[in-house]
Formats: C-alpha cells, structure tokens, sequence
C-alpha cells in the first residue's frame, strides 16, 4: 500500500515501450502568493477556487502586458536587457494613478530587498 501512494505522489506518469520516462508538465500559478497576500490584508477571510482562478488569470494578464510593454520600451532603445527602469515604466504606462506610485514604490522595495540580500 505504502508504494502505491509512493507512486502516486510522484512526478512520474508511465513508462513507454523504449522505457522513456515522461514527466507531468508543471502548470504556472500565483495561487500560493494570491493567498498568502490575502491573509497578510484579511487574514479571516478565504477565497473560492473560482474567485482565485480569476486572481490567477488577472495576475498572469498584467504580468504579460507589464512585459510586453516593457519589451518594446527596451527595443526602442536598442538595448537587449530588461532593466528595473524598463519594467517601471511599464508599469506606469499600464496601472492608473495612485495604484501606479504604489505598485512602483513596492517594486523598488522588493529590488532593493534582494539587491541587498546577494
């Protein structure tokens, strides 16, 4: 009993005649984050799979844009590498107002977190 539940936690789906071994695919997601940030703001309060699942497809379309704009303000300067400033002015071109300053000033946070972590 104790190998089959082995088997089913594993990684591994089946083994094909030449003996290849064929892994899941990993599906992205923000629930883990969505959900550790809503017990940060509320922390009572939970949240439906369907409610996350529209968290999750709005994160992952701003995420998109925020790049994507962020690309083409780095090919119009010619240069190959995405920066902080790229992805600032990204996101002010993108998010509206007071949530822009916000978004920008918990992003320089962040940066500087990690800059003086390495």
């Amino acid at each position: 009993m104790i190998s089959k539940k082995k088997e089913l936690n594993s990684p591994i789906i089946k083994k094909e005649k030449s003996e290849r071994v064929i892994k899941k695919k990993r599906i992205k997601s923000y629930s883990i984050y969505i959900y550790k940030v809503l017990k940060q703001v509320h922390n009572p309060i939970g949240i439906s799979s369907k409610a996350m699942n529209i968290m999750n497809s709005f994160v992952s379309d701003l995420f998109e844009r925020i790049v994507e704009e962020a690309s083409k303000l780095s090919q119009y300067n010619n240069n190959k590498t995405l920066t902080a400033r790229e992805i600032q002015t990204a996101v002010k071109l993108l998010i509206p107002g007071e949530l822009a300053k916000h978004s920008i000033s918990e992003g320089t946070k962040a940066v500087t977190k990690y800059r003086n972590s390495v």
